[in-house]
């Protein structure tokens, strides 16, 4: 790992990353070729180790940049030639959706064979051959996401088996193409069954981190979820620590922030996003008193 003082954290006991993990969802969108590589360059020589990323980006999603994020992550790492035992790369398999006609379709579904298309694309855009964790972005059922926090029965919807979906990653681990899983987006039932599923197949891979949106707007982890990570030795990946920047407090000047500002230079074209946060007086009030969270990553 390059020398910086970020320190480290053992995301299992032989996988050690840093506390700080860059995100790619804007390589290739919001940021060109060249800024991204500057990015990686400053955080991986100020200690940083741990980069994620995910099939689907950069956002907002569209055909036209799609799979730019993973791209351009594999490019850095081929052209500053960086010995690959010095990182951590992860990155994420597409749920269903079936907006994204461009991914396999939609995706339709987290089948079998769209979890193991999707590794090896995965591969293929980021010039590697394994990936050291492996996330489910989002689960193949229904689940309130995205700024949704009311579960709603009668949304439920026929869904793939997590058995199933264990079974394709396991025959990705065995194959060497992923080290480690983890899941994205997910609930506390939806977390424990992965796990009770794992422990009656001993030769299924287990959990082992979680990446779920975290912040002073959104702790609906500390709840139920922080028991069930705690209990079960599962890490927490906390993405949006800062909202998706309105807990800088940026969006609040008379100006309404810079015009190159996420939510200011995609707006109307940036649903999921939007629909997550808004510039309510309760967001305005924990802006405002500057608590602030400085880091992406946190250990359990």
């Amino acid at each position: 790992m390059s020398g910086g003082g970020v320190p480290v954290f053992n995301l299992t006991p032989n996988l050690t990353v840093s506390k700080l993990c860059l995100g790619t969802m804007t390589f290739g969108e919001q940021n060109t070729m060249s800024q991204s590589f500057h990015l990686l360059d400053q955080a991986f020589h100020a200690g940083i180790n741990f980069f994620d990323s995910a099939e689907m980006y950069p956002v907002p999603q569209r055909a036209e940049t799609s799979g730019r994020s993973e791209e351009y992550l594999g490019r850095w790492i081929k052209h500053r030639n960086i010995p690959r035992d010095s990182l951590v790369i992860a990155t994420k398999v597409a749920g269903p959706s079936g907006q994204m006609t461009w991914i396999r379709g939609g995706p339709k579904s987290l089948d079998a064979t769209n979890i193991i298309q999707a590794i090896d694309d995965s591969l293929l855009r980021m010039q590697l051959d394994y990936i050291d964790l492996y996330q489910i972005h989002w689960p193949d059922r229904y689940v309130p996401m995205f700024g949704e926090t009311e579960y709603d029965p009668a949304r439920q919807y026929s869904s793939i088996s997590i058995h199933e979906q264990l079974e394709a990653l396991s025959k990705a681990v065995k194959a060497g193409k992923i080290r480690y899983i983890g899941l994205s987006n997910e609930t506390p039932y939806g977390l424990m069954k992965f796990i009770q599923v794992a422990e009656n197949f001993a030769s299924f891979p287990k959990i082992v981190s979680l990446q779920n949106s975290y912040s002073l707007l959104c702790r609906t982890f500390d709840s139920a979820m922080a028991e069930c990570c705690h209990q079960e030795s599962i890490s927490l990946l906390a993405y949006s620590p800062l909202a998706m920047g309105i807990l800088s407090g940026k969006y609040f000047s008379p100006d309404n922030g810079p015009p190159d500002a996420r939510l200011n230079h995609f707006k109307g074209r940036y649903s999921e996003g939007e629909s997550r946060y808004n510039l309510t007086n309760k967001a305005i009030k924990a802006a405002s008193r500057g608590y602030y969270f400085d880091y992406w990553f946190i250990g359990m």
